[in-house]
């Protein structure tokens, strides 16, 4: 990996670094949400972006007379993506939706705005960090606006795209097959690593995935979400990280499952053998993990149920925890 990457976030004006770092060729290195326990950067050209620029304007009808909202922190790739494409076309970014002709939205931010009766129409949003459902995309329409939807990962850039999460099919220049319930990708905006010796792409004769589960039927991409991980308000939290932080902690044993959440799509929740621990680690989770990683709710469960192969039941700690709502 080159020694030159430019770390376009510590800048005061991340937009700003990004464009001086595709003018000087350098690739830049973006450091991931913030939830896993271990940090890791992914490092890419500017052109893994900025190739896909034309095919994101044709799709979302963004141009220079556009005005887009992005009411969430540069800090978030997506929204970083997204103010450099609004630069390099000569669309103006807006600090009011009311102002907006775009907005590019998790959803979560997505369904408060439809909770607040929020006056939509005539708008297109682009919504991705977690899925969007057919019931959503109806009401989104009904409000008079436009959705677009995306799935992505930091390392693949654009995957698929579509009117919400069961209707997606590849980017435009992106090839997706499923190999064993895997989703792989080959495509010209895969980042070209990791800075984190520790990190690495998994890449198989031009052929890259990131571990995400899903299918490809007739051309329509299904994703079912990332083996082990937890996503919330779009921020995808492994559960090993959150685990591995968290066991050395704990007096008893410990396990974390992901809950469905309404707004978030899931909640952080984890279940523990000594009833000591769910105050103990409440706090210590406060100082120890990234807020979108720490549990928001605790269950004393002794003994953890086992499957018939003596590992820990998952399924069963989360439906424990459900019913302990």
């Amino acid at each position: 990996m080159p020694a030159s990457e430019v770390h376009v976030l510590a800048a005061a004006d991340p937009v700003g670094a990004f464009d001086d770092a595709h003018r000087s060729g350098h690739p830049i290195a973006l450091p991931t949400s913030g939830t896993t326990g271990r940090p890791r950067t992914v490092v890419r050209s500017t052109a893994s972006w900025t190739d896909s620029f034309a095919a994101v304007g044709d799709l979302t009808g963004t141009t220079a007379a556009s005005r887009v909202w992005l009411p969430g922190p540069v800090t978030a790739t997506m929204n970083l993506f997204a103010a450099v494409h609004a630069r390099a076309v000569g669309a103006t970014l807006v600090d009011r939706l009311a102002d907006a002709t775009h907005a590019h939205l998790t959803p979560a931010a997505l369904h408060r705005l439809l909770a607040d009766g929020a006056d939509l129409t005539g708008r297109t949003l682009v919504v991705a960090g977690d899925r969007v459902d057919a019931a959503t995309a109806e009401r989104v329409a009904a409000a008079g606006a436009r959705l677009h939807h995306y799935y992505g990962a930091a390392e693949l850039s654009f995957v698929a795209w579509g009117e919400h999460a069961d209707a997606l099919r590849p980017f435009p220049g992106v090839e997706v097959e499923a190999r064993d319930g895997q989703l792989w990708v080959r495509s010209p905006f895969v980042a070209d690593g990791h800075l984190e010796p520790e990190h690495h792409l998994t890449s198989e004769g031009g052929w890259t995935t990131v571990g995400d589960r899903g299918t490809v039927v007739d051309g329509r991409v299904v994703v079912h979400g990332r083996a082990g991980g937890i996503t919330t308000a779009g921020a995808t939290v492994r559960v090993a990280d959150v685990e591995g932080v968290l066991r050395p902690l704990a007096t008893g044993d410990l396990v974390v499952v992901g809950l469905p959440h309404p707004d978030l799509g899931e909640l952080v929740a984890a279940a523990v053998t000594d009833a000591a621990d769910v105050s103990r680690l409440t706090a210590l989770a406060r100082e120890h993990l990234a807020p979108a990683q720490r549990p928001r709710r605790w269950l004393h469960l002794d003994p953890l149920p086992l499957t018939g192969a003596d590992k820990v039941d998952r399924a069963a700690v989360r439906a424990a925890l459900e019913a302990a709502r």
